[in-house]
């Protein structure tokens, strides 16, 4: 599910930039690539509750350093992606 997730969120992230270049109406398709990034790091985290439950002591040993540090990456950059048009709009009429 979080790979889904993380999909639409890349693609949503896309329309975004997209529509802001193009001069519409940008800040549904932000608000979309933000929420599903919020999404797809609460699916990864349900997750890694399950291997918990499960006590699957190596996928979590395996897994969670290197997600958990993808997670923060990707979510920062996206945060940035998303929330760039606005900082533009705003730079611009300054």
């Amino acid at each position: 599910m979080w790979f889904l997730f993380g999909l639409i969120a890349i693609a949503a992230t896309c329309v975004n930039l997209y529509l802001y270049v193009k001069g519409k109406e940008y800040k549904f398709a932000m608000a979309a690539g933000l929420s599903f990034t919020a999404l797809t790091a609460v699916a990864d985290y349900s997750m890694v509750a399950d291997w918990v439950r499960a006590e699957d002591w190596s996928a979590l040993s395996d897994v969670v350093p290197i997600m958990s540090t993808t997670l923060w990456v990707l979510t920062v950059i996206s945060i940035f992606l998303n929330i760039s048009p606005m900082l533009l709009e705003i730079k611009s009429k300054k």
